[in-house]
């Protein structure tokens, strides 16, 4: 088994596809208007092997409900000076106060990056137009078995 794509629930298809495709730099793959209410857009991430849909008629969750999605980026600066020159709005970096992952919502955030650097230990977060929420994530060395 391999996650192949993930669905987000927008308000509004076009601006979702500009913003992940204009901003983000996503690949658009399809753009399928089926018919009336039934619409699938569906993009890719660069590098990545997992790729988003959205549209209409394509998820029963409210738009900009889905949070901790995860964008790895070998260099979390230059994500972010990437990112901020496209227009988005990006907060960041910031490091766990435990030193792993990162606790839910904006709890025991610590402004910059990992103290040492630590490969998984930097982050930087963003929401698309409708509040869908997106972490990056910097990994330059990947655990055994990754």
């Amino acid at each position: 088994m391999k996650l192949e794509v993930v669905v987000l629930p927008v308000s509004d298809v076009d601006r979702a596809k500009d913003f992940y495709t204009r901003q983000l730099g996503f690949r658009l793959d399809a753009d399928f208007p089926i018919d009336d209410g039934y619409r699938i857009v569906q993009v890719t991430p660069p590098g990545s092997a997992c790729s988003v849909i959205f549209g209409d008629g394509v998820s029963e969750a409210e738009p900009g409900t889905t949070r901790g999605l995860h964008l790895i980026v070998s260099d979390l600066e230059q994500a972010l000076k990437e990112l901020t020159g496209q227009g988005v709005a990006v907060s960041g970096p910031f490091h766990d106060a435990t030193g792993a992952f990162h606790h839910a919502g904006e709890r025991a955030r610590i402004p910059g990056l990992h103290p040492e650097r630590a490969s998984y230990g930097s982050f930087a977060a963003f929401s698309d137009p409708d509040g869908n929420g997106w972490l990056l994530q910097e990994v330059t060395q990947r655990l055994p078995g990754r």
